[in-house]
């Protein structure tokens, strides 16, 4: 049996307020045809499937149209619900959809695998939808769920009790931050609270192929243990993180191996660094002209409409951050104590801009303008 999995779309998830359904479109046609080029049996998608618990009307046209496309190649479809998504929302015309697609999104169904068969005899997915221990623990009074770590422990025990009775092969779809993953700072947070809420790797143990969300870069915890990461880059601290989906093959005996399949991605993401003036007149970053841009510049001072004038080179530039390369050391003084030392009022100006730009006083020519201003006041003063 050959499956793909992917997760993470997030449809509906803008890029620095910039649109991303047209992008997100042409990536999963790309993925569609993947899908029919490599005759997949399965499609997994692990969760997050829109980005807001209440989705724009357009998102729901991407989704449905993929899921018309995937299911039109002749694969098995099953999707599970992501923290990012409303297991409602998500799942309210489940019982509508086409013969070969599911959407998991009720947590008692957990434990209760949809089959598929191939040459070698069933294969039993079993899709485990995003549990907020506060909201399930109802569900089952008798187990202790204080964390999503002990929730999801709880699942997988669900998951192998039942596919010990079934026997053959098994795969398991879920949504979570397990231990070890090399997480993008700043956006995937959402799930962690604390060690309690990551799930150690031992807790996925028995099914033969476990298909992760969550996490937006490609990762392998273990050979049958994967996360897909998302199709679109959605911060920079994803730029160096393929965009892809894991294409897996399962023979008679489980687990016969797992192939990335790389996704096309838009529009590269560059980071550039540098003084404003070289950024907008060095030749070096002339490549980056058609790329998102993240522009560092490195200027003493912050400049005038930096944003403005990055964009007449950078079309996309998407967001300008203030990074000094370096600072004049302060010797540790205080500014109480530089305004009391000082010997001048050039001196007592040059102690302010220290204080107020982080350690970085009067430029050669600023130190000149403040000088002719003392001058004249000073002279004004004497003739009054």
């Amino acid at each position: 049996m050959r499956i793909l999995h992917t997760s993470d779309w997030h449809i509906g998830r803008s890029f620095h307020g910039h649109a991303t359904l047209d992008a997100l479109r042409g990536v999963l046609d790309a993925l569609v045809a993947q899908v029919r080029v490599h005759e997949v049996d399965v499609v997994l998608l692990a969760g997050d499937v829109f980005d807001s618990a209440a989705p724009a009307a357009a998102c729901y046209g991407v989704l449905t149209d993929a899921l018309a496309a995937l299911s039109g190649t002749g694969a098995t479809v099953i999707v599970t619900s992501g923290n990012h998504d409303s297991a409602a929302r998500l799942g309210f015309q489940s019982a509508l959809l086409r013969d070969g697609v599911h959407v998991v999104t009720d947590p008692l169904t957990v434990g209760t695998p949809i089959t598929v068969a191939d040459d070698h005899g069933p294969v039993h997915f079993y899709g485990i939808p995003f549990l907020e221990p506060a909201l399930v623990r109802h569900l089952w009074p008798d187990a202790e769920l204080r964390s999503q770590r002990l929730t999801m422990e709880h699942a997988m025990g669900l998951v192998r009790a039942d596919a010990q009775t079934r026997g053959g092969r098994s795969v398991a779809i879920a949504h979570c931050f397990a231990a070890g993953v090399d997480a993008t700072p700043g956006v995937e947070r959402e799930i962690r609270q604390g060690s309690l809420d990551v799930v150690p790797l031992a807790a996925f143990d028995g099914p033969d192929y476990v298909a992760l969300g969550h996490i937006h870069g490609r990762q392998q915890l273990s050979p049958r243990v994967r996360y897909a990461g998302a199709p679109l880059h959605y911060s920079f601290g994803e730029a160096d993180k393929p965009r892809g989906s894991w294409l897996v093959d399962l023979d008679a005996d489980g687990l016969a191996g797992a192939e990335w399949l790389e996704l096309p991605v838009p529009r590269r993401l560059v980071t550039i660094r540098g003084t404003l003036d070289e950024l907008l007149g060095d030749e070096a970053f002339a490549s980056a002209a058609d790329a998102w841009v993240c522009a560092q510049y490195t200027d003493g001072t912050p400049q005038p409409d930096p944003m403005r004038r990055l964009q007449t080179r950078f079309p996309f530039c998407a967001t300008v951050v203030h990074t000094p390369e370096s600072v004049r050391g302060d010797g540790g003084l205080t500014y109480s104590r530089r305004v009391r030392e000082a010997r001048s009022d050039a001196e007592l100006v040059d102690a302010f801009l220290v204080h107020v730009r982080d350690g970085e006083g009067a430029s050669a020519r600023e130190a000149e303008v403040v000088r002719d201003v003392i001058d004249e006041r000073s002279l004004a003063e004497a003739t009054a």
